[in-house]
């Protein structure tokens, strides 16, 4: 089993940054894509970004194009989400989840996080 936990979420006003970790334990050799989605209220799951094993390659979705970086420290088994210039849509429930499958980016995951609340006020 592989457990994900999210931290660094928070209220920020518009224009500011925040940097969002999703640390793993257990199994972690299983996960081969770590990915970042968030959920507004009343919408739709939405895929942010994702990065593979050894950080060679990251996709982002719409919402993450430009303004977001997904990282990851192997060594700290932790994936990172920074996030700058954010604006109020950003507010939502960001989630980290992990795939086994191959290919990496925007597809099905099989393990999640609790998520962590980011608040951006206008």
């Amino acid at each position: 089993q592989v457990q994900l936990v999210e931290s660094g979420g928070g209220k920020v006003q518009a224009g500011g940054s925040l940097r969002l970790s999703c640390e793993a334990s257990g199994r972690t050799f299983s996960i081969s894509c770590t990915g970042w989605f968030r959920q507004a209220p009343g919408k739709e799951r939405e895929f942010v970004a994702a990065i593979t094993r050894y950080g060679d390659l990251t996709y982002y979705g719409d919402s993450g194009k430009g303004r977001f970086t997904i990282s990851r420290d192997n060594a700290k088994n932790t994936v990172y989400l920074q996030m700058n210039s954010l604006k109020p849509e950003d507010t939502a429930v960001y989630y980290c989840a992990g795939r086994s499958r191959p290919l990496c980016g925007q597809y099905e995951y099989d393990v999640w996080g609790q998520g962590t609340q980011v608040t951006v006020s206008s």
